[in-house]
């Protein structure tokens, strides 16, 4: 799991923040219990003793810095969520600067309008943070077997591209 998730970091900065919120929300259900962690998700893992001995230790620094960061219930922990506020910072940027991002951008914009007027008082936070939402949340339905409405799919197919289009630009800025 560990290196999945590093894997991850170094390829692709938005599937590793989903795969984050998995790991949150899948410690979540094992209610910070790591020895049921153990037992019931890495020991089902085909992996090397060692490999085990590392992801439970990862597993046991991410509840711990949950726990730490008050977000045992809901939220994410402080350093993902300060990847998606500098993505965030990016696209704001980009919006500004790039043709390509604003063009898919626009493309993006009347789901992101219709997702905003179904909210209630709730702060849904930037746009990258519903961009971000909205795919885990489609991710959660198919992990759970359940057909997610096709506004929320478009929305998502819309929305996955402004993000990859995002993560591209920024790896290279940040390689620049």
């Amino acid at each position: 799991m560990k290196s999945i998730a590093e894997k991850k970091k170094n390829e692709h900065l938005i599937e590793y923040i989903l795969y984050l919120y998995r790991m949150e929300d899948l410690i979540r259900v094992y209610q910070f219990n790591m020895e049921d962690l153990e037992q019931y998700v890495l020991t089902h893992k085909n992996v090397s003793p060692r490999d085990r001995a590392e992801s439970k230790a990862w597993l046991e620094r991410l509840a711990d810095g949950m726990k730490r960061a008050g977000i045992e219930e809901k939220g994410h922990l402080p350093e993902v969520q300060a990847l998606v506020d500098r993505l965030a910072k990016f696209h704001w940027k980009l919006l500004k600067t790039d043709p390509v991002y604003l063009s898919l951008h626009r493309k993006a914009q009347p789901h992101l309008l219709t997702l905003l007027s179904d909210l209630n008082d709730e702060n849904p936070g930037h746009e990258i943070q519903i961009f971000i939402h909205t795919l885990y949340g489609l991710l959660l339905s198919k992990l759970n077997g359940k057909k997610a409405p096709e506004s929320v799919e478009a929305a998502a197919a819309r929305f996955g591209e402004v993000l990859s289009y995002l993560d591209a630009q920024f790896r290279a800025s940040e390689q620049a």
